[in-house]
Parts: structure tokens; sequence; C-alpha cells
């Protein structure tokens, strides 16, 4: 932990040093600005470590305070570096672009600065516009495994929640109120659905319990519920009347396997766990298994033992251009992809949001998945 906490210090502090040198000097402030603006600086980069110690010491609502404070700096900061490298490079090109032509195309620090602070602060505002507009996403797939007597069986995907001190019973009503009207058979979360601290969770366990689908509800750990505590964020879920699966496969109807596997944050410190084949493989083929892993990794040597791997975790990014950084991480598409030997992967974009309460080309999801028998 020491260790990740010196590189956020020195990442996210030392942009804030470089963005601070810019501003002064680009717009050749004198005191007291330039002390002001480091005060300011050193506030925001401690803010999420001070909200972690508030927590942890019960002051729930100066935590509160210094999160939306922190995390809404966080968004706008990383907005207004992104424009800055991006105005950086326009000019670099302008520059280029009037060498070769002889001409003055200069873009000024000043203006370059201001162009940039605008295009932040109006991509923060949209920002907080689509983080509450809750999309629904709609997938159907057709399988010789699904009866025909069956019909259509309909699941829906929540994930990524976030539940806590910045996400709360206002977004969860808008959540669960989607989920209702959707009418799911079988409902599963796949990971996160509590933030890294188990604060701010009081009163939420009623909206889930009043759903219940036929079928049940499910739920796998992410990393935030181990970060949060296994036994407590597994207590909550059990309280919402969600099953946790963890390392387990079960059925859900005569046609129907869930199975569902552990963040890896959870074996951290214990060796690898045994790997999804382990699981997957005594499985019956002539089942439709849906996979439930929070982290869109797939075990090649798992292909073809599960029809469907639902996952989440990475949020598009949450915050464009963000998305480009995830997506190193794990290069996978958003939505459905078909992986070969008859196994598709869905990722989330998640339902929620972490730390900056901020989405920018990365709107949040509610997923709707219908299990169709096979057409002739």
């Amino acid at each position: 932990m020491s260790l990740f906490i010196l590189s956020y210090l020195a990442i996210y502090g030392g942009a804030h040093a470089y963005l601070l040198a810019r501003l002064v000097n680009g717009f050749r402030l004198g005191a007291p600005y330039p002390g002001l603006l480091v005060l300011l600086s050193a506030f925001m980069v401690l803010a999420p470590i001070l909200v972690r110690v508030l927590e942890r010491y019960g002051y729930e609502f100066p935590a509160k305070s210094v999160a939306y404070l922190g995390y809404l700096w966080m968004g706008f900061f990383f907005l207004f570096l992104s424009a800055t490298v991006a105005l950086d490079l326009v000019r670099g090109a302008s520059h280029l672009l009037g060498w070769l032509s002889r001409r003055d195309l200069q873009l000024g620090e000043e203006r370059l600065l201001l162009s940039a602070i605008g295009i932040a602060l109006a991509a923060s505002l949209y920002g907080l516009f689509e983080a509450r507009s809750i999309k629904v996403s709609r997938i159907s797939l057709q399988s010789g495994k699904i009866p025909s007597s069956a019909g259509r069986v309909r699941i829906v995907q929540i994930s990524d929640v976030h539940l806590g001190l910045m996400v709360g019973k206002p977004r969860l009503q808008r959540i669960l109120g989607l989920v209702s009207a959707l009418q799911p058979d079988l409902l599963v979360s796949t990971g996160d659905l509590v933030d890294g601290q188990m604060d701010g969770l009081r009163g939420l366990e009623a909206g889930f319990a009043a759903l219940k689908p036929p079928l049940g509800k499910f739920a796998v750990l992410g990393n935030h519920e181990v970060f949060a505590g296994v036994a407590a964020s597994a207590a909550f879920c059990a309280s919402c009347g969600f099953r946790l699966l963890r390392e387990e496969a079960l059925p859900v109807s005569g046609f129907l396997t869930l199975a569902g596997v552990d963040d890896p944050a959870a074996h951290r410190g214990r060796g690898a766990g045994a790997g999804d084949r382990a699981l997957l493989a005594p499985l019956p083929p002539e089942r439709y298994t849906v996979f439930l892993k929070h982290r869109p990794k797939v075990e090649p040597d798992a292909l073809g033992l599960f029809d469907l791997q639902l996952s989440g975790h990475v949020h598009k990014g949450q915050i464009f251009p963000f998305n480009l950084i995830t997506h190193l991480a794990y290069p996978v598409k958003m939505g459905l992809s078909p992986l070969g030997a008859g196994s598709f992967l869905y990722v989330s974009r998640g339902s929620g949001t972490w730390g900056p309460p901020l989405r920018v080309l990365a709107p949040p999801e509610v997923t709707v998945i219908d299990l169709l028998p096979a057409t002739s």
C-alpha cells in the first residue's frame, strides 16, 4: 500500500507541479497567487488520502465533503491536463505549418491555457450530466442449449455501482427503478457493488430486497469489495439478497448454470486461485453456462467451457481519454465480443462512478441479456 501511495503522490503531485508552473508563468502571476495555488494543489492531491483517514475514524460527513471537493477536482484536473496536452500538440502542428507557409500561426501560452480551462470546465459540466444518465444496453443471444419451452430468459446485469460516500440512495433508486421495469428472471452484480469503505450504506439494502426475480440474485466480489473487507462486503451483499458466488457454480434452472469467481485482489498474499478452467471444466456442457468475473480477462484454456462471461471493472475509462489507458491494461472492447469455441464476453461500462462523479463519453449502463432458443 505504501508503494501505491508513493506512486500516487509522485504521479498526481508531479502533474499538479507541472501545470502549476505553467499557470504561474503563462499568466505571469505574482504574490500571493503562486502560494495560494500551491496550497490548493497540496490539499487536492492529499484529499483522497484524507477521505480514507476520516472514514476510518467514523467522520462520515467531513469525509463526504472532502470527497466531493477532491474528486470533482480530480475529474476537472484530468480533463484540464488532457486538454493542455492536446492543445500543445495542436500548437506544435501549427508552428510547423506556419514555418512551412512562412506565416505566424503560433498559439500563445496564455490563450492555450485559457482554452484548456474552458474545455475542461465544459467537459466537467457535461460529465456531471452524463454520469446521471443511466442507459439500458440490450443484447440477445440464441443457443441450442435454451429449450424452446423456456421462451426468453432475461438476465439483468449491474456492475461497478460503487455504493458509499459518493454514490448513494438517489443513484441507487434510479438503477433499481430501471432494473425493476425490465422484469428480469435473474439479476447479477459483477463486482464493486460497494466502494472501498463500508460508509454510507445504511438503509440501501431495502431497495435490493424489494427485487425478487424468479431465478434469484447473484453477485461476485470485485476489487473494491476486497478493499472494503471481504467479510463486511459479503454481509452487505447477503443483506441485499444476493447469493455470493466464490469460486463456485450453481444450477439456477433446468438448463442454466451460473458460475462466479472472486477478483484476484482476494487472493493477494495467498497465491493465485485455481484458475477458471478448474471451476468450469466439470460443469455439464449441455447446460448454458453464464460466468461472472469482475475483470474482463479471459483465460484461453477456459474458452468453450462457458457460453457467456459477464464482466465490468474498466468503466470504459469513465472519463475520456482515460479509456486509452484502461485499454492498455484490458485490451477488450466494451459490449459483446465473440471469443470463439462458442464463448462470448460482455463488458459493462458500469452502473455508477468511482472517484470523480463524472462520466465523459462513457455513460453508465444497466445491461439486459435476453437468452433465446436457437431458431431453425
